[in-house]
C-alpha cells in the first residue's frame, strides 16, 4: 500500500492540538484517523489523545459534552462538529471479554497506545512532533498486515470483538492477517458468544459491504462463523451436480456477494439466499443434484439469523422477500411483469433484479449471457410499466373502499376481495383501470362468492 508521506489534518483538529498544547498539556490525534490520512483516505472522524484531564480540557473551551468522564471522554463542539478528546489511560482488568471494570489515567502517551488493538489503530500525530508509531503500524500498513498491539492472546481476552475487526479491517483494506494473530484468533473463538449481537451484526456487515465480501470465509476458517451464523457453516463443500452450477454452495455464496453492490440489504440477502440448500439436496438417478424447496428452507432460516442478531425490521423484511423471491423467473411478458410488481412490491422490484443477476453471474458462465438478456428486457418492461402508469396494486386502482360503500357493499372483507378481484382483471387489462368501468364491473361481483 501507498503510504502518504505529506499529512494534513483539519484545521479545527489542530487548533484542539495548539488550544490544549499551550495549556501546558501533550495532544494527538490518535487512532483510526491517522491510520486514514496515512493510507489517502478522509477520515470519517478525528479522535484526539491528551495528558490533560478532562475537567482541564473542559476548561479550555467554550461547549464541550460530557461523553464518557469515567474513561475520560469529553466532545468538544466547534460550530456543529463534535471532537472527541480523551485522556491518556491504562484500561483495568476485563471480566467481560468486552470492557475495563475501570481506566486510569496516566500522563504517558505509550501507556495508552499499549492498550489499543491493532498496529495500524495505535499511532498518534501531532502537526509540531510528527508521528508516534511505536507498533510499527507504518510498516504494516505498507506491507498490507493487521497485527495486534503486543500478545494477541491478551487482546482478545480483553474484547473478543477484536476478533471480528481483525478480519473487517483486512477486508476494508484487503491486507492479511499475521500468522500470531490468526492463532489467537481460533484459540479464542468461542469467547465470541461473550460479545453482544449487536455489536456482532454491525462488524460482520461492515465485512460483508466492504470490497472483499470473501473474507467472510476466514471466519469460518478460524472458528468464529460457527458461534454467529452456523447456517453458512453447513453450506461449505456441499457440491451442486447440475448444469447450472460450478461452484460448491459456500462458493457459489461469495461470488453471488462479489456480484452485487455493497448494501446492507443486498449483501445479507446474497449471504442467506441459499442457506435451505443443506437440507433439500438430492441426487436423481442421473446423478444430478436437486434442491426441491430450498427457497422455502433458505427464508425459515435466514429469518432465524436476522432475528438472532436483531436486525431492524425493514431489513430483515426486504433481505427475506429478496430471498423469497431470488429464483422466482419469468418470461419477458408485461402482464407477467406487472404481476411479478404486484407481488414483491416497486419498492424492491429493481433489488430483485440485481439478486437475480447476481445469483446468475455465480452460476455456470455457458447460460450467462442468455439469462441477463431476459433480465433486461424485464426491466425495460417494468419502465414502461411506470411511463404508462400502470396499475398493479390496490392502491392505483381509480376506485376505492369509500366508493365501494357508497355503492352499496358491505363493511368488511367483502371490500377486500372485490378490490382485490377488480385489481386482477386490471393487472391483466390495464385500460379497464377507468372508474366508471369498475363501477360497472362491482355490480356483477357484488355478492358474487
Amino acid at each position: 500500500m501507498l503510504i502518504k508521506k505529506q499529512v494534513n489534518i483539519p484545521e479545527d483538529v489542530k487548533s484542539i492540538i495548539d488550544i490544549i498544547e499551550a495549556a501546558g498539556f501533550e495532544a494527538y490525534a490518535v487512532g483510526g484517523c491517522v491510520r486514514d490520512i496515512f493510507v489517502g483516505i478522509e477520515p470519517a472522524d478525528w479522535d484526539i489523545t491528551t495528558s490533560a484531564k478532562p475537567e482541564e480540557v473542559k476548561r479550555l473551551f467554550k461547549r464541550t459534552i460530557d461523553t464518557g468522564l469515567e474513561h475520560g471522554t469529553v466532545t468538544i463542539m466547534l460550530d456543529d462538529q463534535g471532537y472527541e478528546v480523551t485522556t491518556y489511560r491504562i484500561d483495568g482488568v476485563y471480566t467481560d471479554y468486552r470492557r475495563p471494570e475501570a481506566v486510569h489515567f496516566t500522563n504517558e502517551l505509550l501507556e495508552d497506545l499499549k492498550r489499543r488493538d491493532f498496529t495500524i489503530n495505535a499511532m498518534a500525530y501531532n502537526p509540531a512532533k510528527g508521528i508516534i508509531d511505536a507498533f510499527n503500524g507504518i510498516e504494516d500498513l505498507e506491507l498490507g498486515i493487521v497485527r495486534c498491539v503486543g500478545s494477541a492472546d491478551e487482546r482478545f481476552n480483553e474484547d473478543a470483538l477484536r476478533m471480528l475487526r481483525a478480519v473487517r479491517f483486512a477486508a476494508r483494506f484487503g491486507f492479511s492477517i499475521d500468522q500470531e494473530t490468526i492463532k489467537a484468533i481460533k484459540d479464542n473463538a468461542h469467547l465470541i458468544q461473550n460479545i453482544s449481537v449487536e455489536r456482532i451484526q454491525v462488524e460482520l456487515t461492515k465485512i460483508l459491504i466492504s470490497d472483499h465480501p470473501e473474507y467472510l470465509t476466514l471466519l469460518h476458517e478460524y472458528g468464529i462463523l460457527a458461534y454467529i451464523i452456523p447456517e453458512y457453516d453447513r453450506l461449505v463443500d456441499i457440491s451442486q451436480e447440475n448444469p447450472y452450477h460450478l461452484f460448491t454452495v459456500d462458493h457459489h455464496t461469495i461470488e453471488a456477494m462479489k456480484h452485487i453492490e455493497a448494501s446492507k440489504v443486498l449483501r445479507w440477502t446474497m449471504l442467506c439466499h441459499d442457506l435451505g440448500k443443506a437440507d433439500t439436496k438430492s441426487i436423481d438417478e442421473n446423478g444430478v443434484a436437486h434442491f426441491y424447496h430450498h427457497v422455502e428452507k433458505s427464508v425459515e432460516l435466514a429469518r432465524g439469523v436476522f432475528n438472532r442478531l436483531k436486525f431492524d425490521n425493514d431489513t430483515k423484511n426486504k433481505c427475506l422477500k429478496l430471498i423469497a423471491y431470488h429464483d422466482y423467473r419469468i418470461e419477458a411478458d408485461i402482464k407477467l411483469v406487472r404481476r411479478l410488481l404486484n407481488r414483491i412490491g416497486e419498492d424492491v422490484f429493481l433489488d430483485y433484479i440485481k439478486v437475480r443477476k447476481a445469483d446468475i453471474h455465480a452460476q455456470n458462465p455457458v447460460y450467462l449471457e442468455k439469462q441477463l438478456e431476459n433480465l433486461d428486457e424485464i426491466v425495460a418492461l417494468y419502465e414502461q410499466v411506470l411511463e404508462l402508469n400502470q396499475c398493479v396494486q390496490i392502491k392505483d386502482l381509480a376506485i376505492s373502499g369509500k366508493d365501494l360503500i357508497e355503492l352499496g357493499v358491505q363493511q368488511g372483507q367483502e371490500i377486500g376481495r372485490i378490490l382485490n378481484a377488480l385489481l386482477e382483471e386490471v393487472i391483466e387489462q390495464p385500460k379497464l383501470n377507468d372508474k366508471t368501468l369498475l363501477v360497472q364491473r362491482v355490480a356483477s361481483l357484488i355478492g358474487d362468492q
